[in-house]
């Protein structure tokens, strides 16, 4: 398939079996949320997750670095939460022996299980192989019983190449259509669950969740436009997130009359890119906000190998290659090819307005 075929694999894998966890924890009542220096909500599935995805990426590649969004300072302190992830965490594994044995198995104890979450500390940059983790993408989706994802993408010498996107609370079928209700009381019902894969170069990609091994897969693509007003966009929940007053006047220029579809996490650039909805617009709320490289990474390889194009909200290519964050960029834009330049054209027409 491509040189990059191993790699995908234990990616896939790994998201897969850390989705194992984050399901047992969505189910919970008590997800065990702690507050970090930055307010947002973390829970016990975003540090199990990570462990788990971490240990399988040192495993297969011991030398490549990795940016994760945790660390585990606050679980050295807390030995009441650090000792819940790490009875999920122990018993989390694949039920396909041979998927688990190319993944390296159970991580050996609790101080392990820590250290690996602290392997995530890569300053990242544009040199050599990167992977950008979010563990739990729509950490608060997943709290209130929204959309969330588990994220893993591979950076190589600052161009993203390899894309992974687990989203538990999606449909399977590539043909259900996503509306306004898809942001929240969602489940993991049967019926739902996918895998969204790329290798740049290579196409795209979604499956069923498995607690085994990979199931079949089938070529995802985004959906061709004839008429842009009838067009479905997707926007965050979160309206510090993004600017919903700008998106609104962008979809009016455009003509789009349906309402938006707000939904958490990257499940956005999953839902276009398998043609469920059209396009999505992030635009910046603030001048000093810089998005995170683990936030977009595979979403965007995944939109760009289904035939959209990703940029920020100026046209810029988004940059991976300068550290943690997109620093030279503000927004994204994300659309069909065959409409992009007209999306794009009526963005830049909004902001340069104000």
């Amino acid at each position: 398939m491509s040189t990059y075929s191993h790699e995908l694999q234990v990616a896939q894998l790994a998201v897969q079996r850390a989705i194992i966890l984050t399901k047992r924890v969505f189910h919970e009542k008590a997800k065990g949320t702690v507050s970090k220096s930055d307010a947002s909500p973390v829970t016990i599935g975003d540090f199990g997750a990570q462990a788990l995805i971490i240990a399988a990426l040192k495993h297969n590649f011991p030398q490549d670095e990795i940016v994760g969004e945790e660390d585990a300072d606050d679980l050295r302190s807390n030995a009441a939460l650090r000792d819940q992830i790490w009875d999920l965490v122990k018993d989390t594994s694949l039920a396909d022996s041979k998927a688990e044995q190319t993944l390296g198995g159970p991580i050996k104890s609790v101080e392990a299980m820590l250290d690996t979450i602290d392997l995530g500390n890569s300053s990242g940059g544009a040199k050599g192989r990167i992977w950008a983790l979010d563990p739990i993408d729509g950490t608060k989706g997943f709290l209130r019983g929204g959309q969330y994802a588990v994220c893993l993408a591979l950076i190589v010498d600052g161009e993203v190449t390899v894309g992974v996107l687990g989203c538990p609370n999606l449909p399977v079928s590539d043909t259900a259509k996503i509306d306004a209700s898809i942001g929240a009381d969602q489940n993991d019902d049967e019926g739902k669950g996918v895998l969204f894969s790329a290798v740049l170069g290579c196409g795209a990609t979604s499956r069923p969740l498995s607690t085994g091994g990979l199931t079949p897969s089938q070529p995802i693509s985004m959906a061709p436009i004839s008429d842009i007003t009838q067009a479905t966009f997707c926007e965050s929940v979160e309206a510090g997130h993004s600017a919903h007053d700008d998106q609104a006047a962008i979809a009016q220029k455009l003509g789009i009359t349906k309402q938006s579809v707000r939904m958490d996490s990257q499940a956005k650039y999953a839902s276009i890119a398998r043609g469920a909805g059209d396009l999505y617009l992030r635009l910046p709320v603030s001048e000093t906000y810089q998005e995170k490289i683990w936030d977009h990474a595979a979403g965007v390889v995944i939109v760009g190998e289904a035939g959209g194009v990703v940029t920020d909200a100026w046209g810029k290519k988004l940059d991976f290659s300068l550290g943690r964050t997109l620093s030279s960029n503000k927004g994204v834009v994300a659309a069909p090819k065959s409409i992009y330049p007209q999306i794009a054209k009526v963005v830049v027409e909004v902001l340069s307005s104000k």
